[in-house]
């Protein structure tokens, strides 16, 4: 019995690596042995263990997880997940980079709309052509609806902008260009192609762009319309004294570059006073109103008749040849007074003085041709008193 515990403790410090009854279990044996030899105690004796049938080992425990063959796995995990992480931060970057750059194009764009916008605006407040303008705002929406075609309607004005040949095979969007007062200035649209689905900010990039049009036409309309009214008589609509004065000017440097002359004609109407005493301010106006209208009338299309005053008007006359063309004219001016003016059933017999002066001969500047053609007016006028006075005393 001595003999087979010294076998026994060899057999379970060797048995762990020469057998097992499954694959990763470390096996503590127990089994009936006989020894062939008999050995002292601390002397090393052979170990032979005969075994009837597998059934005489018994696993006692199982293996530890820190084994060699586990140990050996662990590099490899380690490189799968290292290779895992990488490609899931890779595709991240992938990723992230295709967002950056589709926000980057997406900002660029904005900036390039914003910047095509500003320079809308500073046109509008500028001198560049109405329609250059609309046709801006036509290629502005266009661009943000992906390049369909888009174009404007202005009402009793221009089609402007890109309008497809088969409108009739498109879906077309419209939109009302509103007035901030009275009708609609006209309409904005779009076409697409009827297969395309819509991306739902069709009628917000319409809207934005009808504003834009509406901006640009009543502002154009109202400067016209300041600019008449700072060259024009709102009575009378003939240019107005400021007007004529640049007129004046303008047509002395052509005919200081041409080597030509012009001339001028100031008329003052008779007795006016009277009409607004006898009849009222309102007769007074129709009779300013119908003079007007009359020596209008008899003067050429590059001629040029101003109000300078309550019943004092003048006319510019760029092309003559020499003084006699500029007493023809003004002859005609008085005959325009032979016919009676029948206002608000009032017979009027109107006349009125006439004076002229010719660029150079009577003057170089626009003050001084002013000045010596009123003069030779108030000569006519005193005149026609003095002849007033001698028919009255005969």
């Amino acid at each position: 019995m001595k003999s087979l515990v010294p076998a026994f403790e060899i057999f379970l410090a060797s048995v762990s690596t020469a057998h097992a009854s499954s694959p990763g279990e470390l096996a503590t044996l127990h089994a009936t042995s006989s020894l062939t030899n008999s050995v002292m105690p601390g002397e090393e004796a052979p170990l032979n263990i005969l075994l009837r049938s597998f059934n005489d080992i018994t696993a006692l425990a199982l293996s530890l997880l820190l084994n060699v063959r586990n140990l050996l796995m662990i590099p490899g995990l380690l490189v799968l997940v290292v290779l895992a992480l990488g490609t899931r931060l890779w595709l991240l970057e992938r990723r992230l980079r295709r967002q950056t750059a589709l926000l980057a194009a997406c900002a660029e764009m904005e900036a390039d709309q914003e910047r095509r916008r500003s320079c809308i605006l500073e046109d509008i407040n500028g001198a560049k052509p109405l329609a250059n303008i609309v046709e801006e705002i036509t290629e502005l929406v266009s661009s943000r609806l992906d390049g369909v075609p888009c174009w404007c309607e202005i009402t009793e004005g221009a089609r402007l902008g890109i309008y497809p040949p088969a409108i009739n095979s498109l879906r077309v969007l419209r939109r009302q260009i509103a007035a901030r007062v009275g009708p609609a200035l006209g309409t904005l649209s779009a076409a697409f192609n009827p297969e395309t689905p819509l991306a739902g900010s069709e009628h917000e990039v319409l809207l934005a762009g009808a504003r834009l049009a509406r901006l640009a036409i009543e502002t154009r309309r109202m400067n016209a319309d300041l600019l008449h009214r700072s060259e024009f008589d709102q009575l009378t609509d003939v240019h107005n004294r400021f007007s004529l004065s640049k007129r004046i000017e303008a047509q002395i440097q052509k005919a200081r570059l041409d080597a030509g002359i012009f001339g001028l004609i100031y008329i003052d109407l008779d007795e006016f006073k009277l009409v607004n005493d006898n009849y009222g301010h309102h007769v007074g106006d129709l009779y300013l109103q119908e003079v007007a209208r009359r020596m209008k009338l008899q003067l050429r299309s590059h001629d040029l008749l101003a109000r300078i005053g309550g019943d004092e008007f003048a006319a510019l006359l760029p092309k003559v040849r020499n003084r006699d063309d500029v007493e023809e004219i003004s002859g005609r001016l008085e005959h325009s007074f032979n016919t009676p003016l029948v206002l608000e059933g009032h017979t009027l017999r109107g006349t009125a003085s006439f004076g002229i002066a010719v660029y150079p001969a009577d003057s170089f500047t626009a003050d001084g041709l002013l000045s010596v053609a009123d003069t030779a007016m108030y000569a006519v006028k005193n005149r026609k008193k003095e002849l007033a006075k001698l028919s009255t005393r005969s």
